[in-house]
C-alpha cells in the first residue's frame, strides 16, 4: 500500500495527498487504479522536484476523487524508471487504464499543470 507523504504549501500549511509508490507497488497502485493517476518520477538530489512538491500536494487535494497523485523515487526504484524510459526529473506522467496518456518534464506552476491535466481528465 502507498504511504501518504506531506508537503508544505504556500503560507506554511501542510497538505497531504501525495503517496509514495515503489517498483513493487506500481502495478497495483498505478496501473491497476480505476481512474487517472499522476506519477511524479523524482529524486532526492533534484531541486526542481522539491520545487513542484507543494504544487502536486495542492493538486492532489484539489482534484481528490478525480485524480490520484503519487511519487516514485527513481534512485530506489530503477525498474519502473527504466520501463517508462524516464531520463529527466521531475517527469510527470499520467496513467489511465494502465497506460501512460500524458508526460511532461520539469517543474511548473499550478495553473499551468491544471491546464495540462484538463486535456486528460
Amino acid at each position: 500500500m502507498a504511504q501518504a507523504a506531506t508537503a508544505h504549501a504556500a503560507g506554511g500549511t501542510v497538505v497531504t495527498g501525495v503517496a509514495s509508490v515503489t517498483d513493487d507497488s506500481f502495478a497495483t497502485e498505478v496501473l491497476g487504479a480505476e481512474g487517472p493517476v499522476l506519477v511524479k518520477f523524482t529524486a532526492d538530489w533534484c531541486p526542481p522536484c522539491r520545487m513542484i512538491a507543494p504544487v502536486l500536494a495542492e493538486v492532489a487535494v484539489e482534484l481528490a476523487g478525480r485524480l490520484k497523485v503519487v511519487q516514485l523515487d527513481v534512485d530506489t526504484n530503477p525498474q519502473t524508471q527504466a520501463a517508462y524510459a524516464v531520463l529527466s526529473m521531475p517527469t510527470l506522467m499520467v496513467f489511465w487504464g494502465g497506460e501512460p496518456v500524458m508526460s511532461v518534464v520539469g517543474a511548473r506552476a499550478k495553473a499551468r499543470l491544471l491546464r495540462e491535466l484538463a486535456d486528460v481528465l
